[in-house]
């Protein structure tokens, strides 16, 4: 792997912890984070990039801005037609940092960029590997095969499984023995949760060197 890696995060569903373990790796590897497409926006909301930059620890230069900024929250494609705003899949090309450079999707693996194209079919424009971040409890197997079927199927390099959520050795290993895709770790559920919890916990349940070697 070069010494400098860039991975894109995607997941299984939305609000299942996929923020929270990008902060962490950003953090982990003094990285660059970027956030294409953020909906939901408003002044009573975080944004992802916001809580990337509170959680992680690294520099405000290392937080890129997104393409698209956008206020309702939805799916991107239905949320920038209300807006008014035609996401142009052109201007989605990955910026050039010095140093590591995570990239994290919105919502699940297939969810709609525009009417013509889902995340799914930008990663394989990318042409970058994904970290999957999955949820350990109940649905978890069935999101998780599904979302790792549509990735190989579109031959995108799938870097393994990261779990967010309390211990479940039957689901995590069923998930990775189903598939043949890495367990990269389990972040635990953290409270309180801020930059020292959240850096001590990737500490005690990843290694840094599935991300660097």
């Amino acid at each position: 792997m070069s010494a400098s890696p860039i991975f894109i995060v995607t997941g299984t569903d939305t609000d299942i912890g996929k923020t929270i373990f990008a902060s962490a790796l950003v953090g982990a590897l003094n990285a660059h984070y970027w956030k294409p497409v953020q909906s939901g926006i408003d002044a009573a909301t975080e944004s992802d990039s916001a809580t990337v930059a509170r959680l992680s620890g690294v520099k405000a230069s290392q937080i890129l801005p997104e393409a698209y900024r956008l206020t309702t929250p939805c799916s991107p494609h239905l949320s920038a037609e209300i807006d008014g705003v035609m996401i142009d899949t052109a201007r989605l090309t990955p910026p050039m940092v010095h140093g590591p450079l995570i990239i994290e999707a919105a919502g699940g693996v297939m969810v709609p960029l525009t009417r013509d194209t889902l995340y799914a079919d930008q990663f394989v424009t990318w042409g970058l590997p994904a970290i999957l971040v999955a949820r350990t409890s109940l649905g978890t197997i069935n999101h998780s095969l599904l979302s790792i079927e549509a990735l190989k199927r579109r031959g995108i390099n799938i870097h393994g499984i990261a779990f967010v959520g309390d211990a479940n050795e039957d689901n995590e290993a069923l998930i990775t023995n189903f598939t043949g895709v890495k367990r990269l770790g389990r972040l635990p559920l953290i409270a309180p949760l801020n930059h020292a919890t959240l850096a001590s916990a990737f500490q005690a349940h990843f290694r840094l060197e599935d991300f660097t070697a």
